[in-house]
């Protein structure tokens, strides 16, 4: 039968039914090719449970080794958002998975469970989550050195809450944040997400500071971000939240960019609608290439421990200049070295801002390094610390020593003698540094089969170098290329015979 027959005309039977068929077709097609689209660069996907209920689970989405860039390590594990009283499954999730496999980074979309005023249950998923990316790091080809998360809105919230709070172990290594929530006060921010996040806490205060994430924001400690948004958002007003996020991760020195378009509004997420759309693919994709990681190929941990100076202050990007980041560079491929320096610390337990009460020294522990490098002292010559430090230093050493001592990593441990001080404003003393530290650090280090840098003789005419910030206690970058330089030397030696035996029938015991 054609269409010219009297039984195919308009209104007929088999006039809508050839319709309907049409219709059908177009559907499938369409379907097909946007199935097609999604495994264009997609080797595997496959669906995972993340929670012991069953209410969490994760979508993973493994690129293809001939994607347009080969498979390369990295992976994000995504937050949609919802306010934390639903979530936004498709464009704020699985649409994003041909963008990123086509990249070559395998993609993770995490169905989380709702807080419902318990913000663990959401917490312990996205760390659930990461877990198993990284447990799975083997199988699935993935570089667990180079593992992201990315949220949006509440779900923003979400990312940078496990970026800010999260155990070393389940620490993000950089974070993707999407017009994200950041504030937990109802005033500045998008308050249904704080009620369903914080429940009947959220009028504690204290509280609300702790999960208020551009407020627990740490030097060094919270990973690389990028934040993308409307500057017109009237849902989650960006100066509040994600630009809050944005300066605080500026100030303290931590890797951020913000990429703020004109218009757009907020939840715009995959859509193709979203005005810049375009623009937000290609400036994602350009941050990411320049985003560096570790290989994860026999990687040697470095960790840092130290105060200011080996924190950084007065090194402007001290990320990137600071004494950690140039031994980084110095040592090459196959090492990542993290600054856990906090400024102001103390060796000595007994002093009045003691180094291993900070949460850097928990994390340093957590990260399980190879090798650290500690260098405390400065601040045990204080006049309010030196009077009992000059007695608790070597003992807190010791506790120090005896807790990296028992890490499965075995790490190897280096001691660092205090650069000079060349003044005394914060009665920060050098001939303290010469007669008191110096020499309890010498005796402890061949009492325990420790090695020891030196880097006091070699900066004694650092001043005079032009190697010193004005305020004379702090290395310039100059000053802190030459500490890495001297450390960096001291790495690059074998590992001394008697250090091994001595720790080996430690371990024996």
């Amino acid at each position: 039968m054609d269409a010219a027959s009297p039984a195919f005309s308009p209104g007929s039977t088999a006039f809508y039914v050839s319709i309907f068929m049409k219709k059908i077709a177009l559907f499938v097609t369409i379907a097909l090719s946007v199935c097609s689209a999604v495994a264009q660069s997609t080797e595997r996907k496959f669906v995972l449970k993340n929670s012991a209920d069953g209410g969490s689970e994760i979508t993973v989405y493994l690129p293809k080794s001939d994607a347009a860039a080969a498979a390369n390590g990295r992976a994000i594990v995504d937050c949609p958002g919802g306010g934390y009283t639903s979530l936004s499954m498709q464009f704020e999730g699985h649409d994003w998975a041909e963008f990123y496999n086509a990249q070559g980074i395998a993609y993770v979309v995490l169905k989380y469970r709702m807080p419902k005023g318990d913000r663990n249950i959401p917490l312990s998923d996205a760390y659930n989550a990461i877990r198993t990316v990284r447990d799975s790091a083997q199988a699935w080809h993935i570089n667990p050195y180079n593992v992201g998360i990315q949220g949006f809105s509440a779900g923003g919230h979400l990312a940078s809450a496990v970026s800010t709070h999260a155990p070393m172990p389940v620490r993000p290594d950089f974070s993707i944040l999407f017009y994200p929530v950041t504030s937990m006060r109802e005033n500045e921010t998008h308050s249904g997400s704080v009620v369903s996040f914080l429940g009947d806490d959220r009028t504690n205060e204290d509280i609300c500071n702790e999960w208020t994430t551009h407020k627990a924001v740490r030097r060094h400690l919270t990973p690389p971000a990028v934040i993308i948004l409307a500057s017109d958002d009237t849902v989650v007003p960006p100066g509040t939240n994600g630009g809050a996020y944005y300066v605080k991760m500026c100030r303290s020195g931590n890797r951020c960019a913000m990429y703020a378009y004109p218009s757009g509004g907020h939840g715009f997420g995959f859509r193709s609608t979203f005005k810049y759309h375009d623009n937000m693919l290609n400036d994602l994709k350009s941050w990411l290439a320049e985003l560096k990681m570790p290989a994860a190929d026999s990687l040697v941990k470095v960790a840092c421990v130290g105060n200011s100076i080996t924190d950084g202050v007065g090194i402007e990007g001290a990320d990137q200049r600071g004494y950690p980041a140039t031994l980084n560079k110095l040592l090459g491929n196959g090492y990542c070295v993290k600054n856990f320096g906090v400024s102001g610390r103390t060796m000595s337990n007994t002093g009045n801002l003691p180094y291993c009460k900070e949460q850097a020294w928990r994390d340093c522990l957590d990260w399980q390094p190879d090798v650290v490098v500690i260098k405390l002292g400065t601040n045990d010559t204080k006049a309010i610390n030196w009077p009992t430090a000059s007695k608790d230093y070597i003992p807190s050493l010791k506790i120090m020593v005896d807790s990296l001592q028992a890490l499965p990593t075995n790490p190897r441990i280096v001691l660092c003698t205090p650069i000079p001080a060349f003044q005394t404003e914060w009665t920060i003393r050098d001939s303290v540094i010469v007669n008191g530290v110096i020499p309890m650090l010498q005796k402890f280090a061949a009492e325990n089969n420790l090695e020891l840098i030196d880097l006091h003789t070699p900066m004694v005419d650092a001043e005079k170098q032009g190697m010193m910030t004005v305020d004379r206690i702090h290395p310039n970058v100059k000053g802190a290329s030459k500490i890495a330089h001297l450390v960096a030397d001291q790495l690059r030696k074998e590992r001394p015979a008697q250090v091994q035996k001595a720790v080996g029938k430690k371990k024996k015991k």
